[in-house]
């Protein structure tokens, strides 16, 4: 596979490592190959003694569409959808226990699984006019990666439900005045913000030792971490059950909007 190719591309410039979600040609959208790089990568950062910051973003106009309906569609089963949910938690967890500081860069469009990438990582840096949605509930699904915990964390649990159960657009704009997301900027200031923030960030090893660092942002992120094993387990089981189905019909009639597996 050729760089050009790989679904998940490393940079590192200085002491910050920037990854890429390199799928532009499908709006970065999540499939199990790009899981295992974006996870391999991390690793990779993790015992990398030069790096003491990272950087996620997006190729192209957009961050990430979410899940790949054109893959899943194939061959899409029980035990399919188990496994893409129990590798989508492990990224997860790797994300919110990496040792160095995380600031995702969301350049574009951020849907979905896309969006939960984005809340796994310590700081958000939006695109004003980026598009931002949650759209499980309208096709029949739950929201992974400890969403409903760490939405929660950052705007509230009345605004977590608003976005989750009625599955509408928002802007980056108006992530930001919410508090899910630390700043809006102009789409063509969205990276060179992220720079400025993970610069910032990776002085903070430095200064203090890659040690502490590591225990403070693991203690502030382990109960929203120890929730990735019960979600993963409760959406493998509604995901093999068609009452699963049934269950959200309802709340999905207020957006207007078919339900059924992607």
């Amino acid at each position: 596979m050729t760089l050009a190719s790989s679904p998940v591309v490393v940079e590192t410039t200085g002491a910050v490592a920037t990854i890429t979600l390199n799928r532009p040609e499908r709006l970065n959208a999540v499939s199990l190959p790009l899981y295992d790089e974006l996870t391999d990568a991390l690793d990779a950062i993790e015992t990398d003694a030069t790096v003491h910051a990272v950087i996620l973003t997006g190729a192209g106009r957009a961050f990430c569409a979410g899940a790949d309906l054109k893959e899943h569609g194939a061959g899409n089963t029980a035990g399919s959808r188990g496994a893409y949910v129990e590798v989508g938690q492990r990224v997860h967890r790797r994300l919110q226990l990496l040792s160095k500081p995380i600031v995702a860069a969301v350049n574009g469009a951020a849907v979905g699984a896309g969006l939960e990438l984005a809340l796994a990582c310590d700081l958000v840096i939006v695109a004003e006019d980026a598009k931002l949605r949650f759209p499980e509930l309208a096709f029949g699904t739950f929201v992974g990666g400890g969403t409903t915990y760490t939405l929660v964390q950052r705007i509230g649990l009345t605004r977590a439900k608003e976005l989750i159960m009625l599955a509408e657009f928002f802007s980056g704009r108006e992530a930001a005045e919410m508090g899910l997301a630390n700043r809006a900027v102009p789409a063509d200031r969205v990276l060179e913000a992220d720079v400025g923030k993970a610069s910032a960030g990776q002085s903070a090893p430095r200064r203090f030792g890659n040690r502490v660092v590591a225990r403070s942002r693991r203690a502030a992120r382990l109960s929203g971490v120890s929730r990735l094993g019960g979600g993963s387990a409760c959406l493998q089981r509604k995901a093999a059950t068609a009452v699963h189905r049934g269950l959200v019909s309802p709340i999905v009639s207020l957006t207007g909007q078919p339900g059924g597996w992607t």
